[in-house]
């Protein structure tokens, strides 16, 4: 009886569905978006690795330098953390500086210096860029999850003996030599000659463009800040947890070691493990999901107060129907039935369709916005699906309660 009063009435039943449609296809849509999102910053922070600790110095001591500038006169802390954390080698796999600088590196005809940034056609990713550079140490790949893929990594001797060597990341390696061997070869960076001793391999999952500057990256050895300078006014470093678990214990340790190092207060450094780092991210798509499935929300009230009207208008035309229903013996409970089950099959048909919308929404941004394919989970389709009947059920309650309460003799003449 239900489907035939919805399939007799197909103009008013899409259009009453729609507010259902629209909802439920929002709110899938919305929840594997930012379910991807979430995935693809994942994806980078353990491409990266999840059991690093970020160490800040900061340090507010200026002079003046021979044309009367400011300048700060910043000290290296690094062989001072270098040596406490190689000291807690139960604890840590690795401590590096973390310092970019700004070069311009030269290698026959290609140049930094007119290198353009390039982005895809949705103009969300960007798929090219100038490299960025580094200084670290002999333990920079340790420290951000890197491997050799040719050549040699820096050692401590490169660091000790300041040479002008260079690892080249994969990204990096391919815009400037293409597929030669770069190993072996003479580049220039701010006019100085500097050995290329190694390529890292790549850190990128094959096909994701949206991380491709994650390997695009030139490391020097930070003793090469001599010749190629740098502020010491801001020192950051990386420390590597061997055991996660134990990050705490590193942070607590380093903490103290930073107190007495520095000799002020705890507002000239600060320690911040990843998983903070992964923890505010997720806070973050938390919040404006939140607020995304609040307007999504929104409209699925619309649709179900539009649920609620139709069947009000439906149990007006069909006052006589009931009247009869009851007068031959038809229990209150039998008609609130028959009009929850009607109301609950017009949200079910519309969140089916929402569905089918909010799946192929799903396929198209997940792959414009990320380039990866985004389905909606099983849990969330089956969630969907049983909202959608919710609705039906809830707003189909009080046009069910009213058509029970109808007097049987008052409904007979109603017409």
């Amino acid at each position: 009886m239900a489907w035939k009063s919805i399939w007799g009435k197909k103009g008013r039943s899409v259009l009453t569905m729609l507010g259902i449609i629209i909802g439920i296809a929002s709110v899938m849509t919305i929840v594997s978006v930012i379910t991807g999102y979430a995935s693809k910053m994942m994806e980078q922070f353990e491409a990266m690795g999840t059991n690093r600790i970020q160490v800040s110095v900061y340090c507010y001591a200026y002079t003046s330098d021979e044309n009367g500038n400011m300048v700060p006169m910043g000290k290296d802390y690094f062989p001072d953390i270098y040596e406490y954390c190689n000291g807690m080698k139960d604890l840590v796999a690795g401590v590096t500086p973390q310092a970019s600088f700004s070069a311009n590196m030269v290698y026959g005809t290609k140049t930094t210096a007119n290198m353009d940034y390039q982005w895809d056609e949705s103009g969300m990713n960007l798929i090219s860029a100038p490299p960025q550079f580094y200084y670290g140490s002999d333990q920079y790949a340790a420290c951000s999850n890197l491997k050799i893929a040719r050549g040699r990594d820096l050692s401590y001797l490169d660091i000790q003996n300041y040479n002008q060597v260079v690892v080249l990341g994969a990204q990096a390696a391919k815009v400037f030599f293409g597929t030669a061997d770069p190993v072996g070869k003479t580049v220039q960076l701010n006019n100085q000659n500097f050995e290329v001793i190694g390529v890292y391999a790549s850190r990128i999952k094959e096909g994701s463009t949206s991380m491709s500057t994650l390997d695009n990256f030139v490391l020097a050895p930070y003793t090469a800040k001599r010749v190629l300078g740098g502020d010491n006014g801001d020192s950051t470093f990386i420390v590597i947890a061997k055991d996660t678990t134990r990050m705490d214990e590193i942070v607590t340790q380093l903490d103290g070691f930073l107190k007495g190092l520095l000799n002020r207060s705890t507002n000239d450094y600060s320690i911040r493990p990843e998983n903070q780092n992964m923890d505010y991210v997720n806070e973050t798509l938390g919040l404006i999901g939140g607020v995304l499935a609040g307007v999504a929300a929104i409209s699925l009230m619309v649709g179900g107060i539009g649920i609620m009207n139709i069947m009000l208008v439906t149990v007006t035309e069909r006052t006589r129907e009931i009247g009869i229903r009851r007068a031959i013996g038809a229990q209150r409970s039998s008609i609130v039935t028959q009009f929850l089950i009607e109301a609950a099959m017009l949200c079910g048909i519309g969140g089916i369709i929402g569905i089918g919308i909010g799946t192929l929404g799903c396929f198209v941004l997940g792959n414009l916005l990320f380039q990866m394919t985004i389905y909606p989970s099983a849990m969330v389709t089956a969630g969907a699906f049983g909202l959608s009947v919710l609705l039906g059920v809830v707003f189909g309650s009080y046009p069910a309660v009213k058509a029970s309460n109808l007097q049987p003799v008052e409904a007979l003449r109603a017409e």
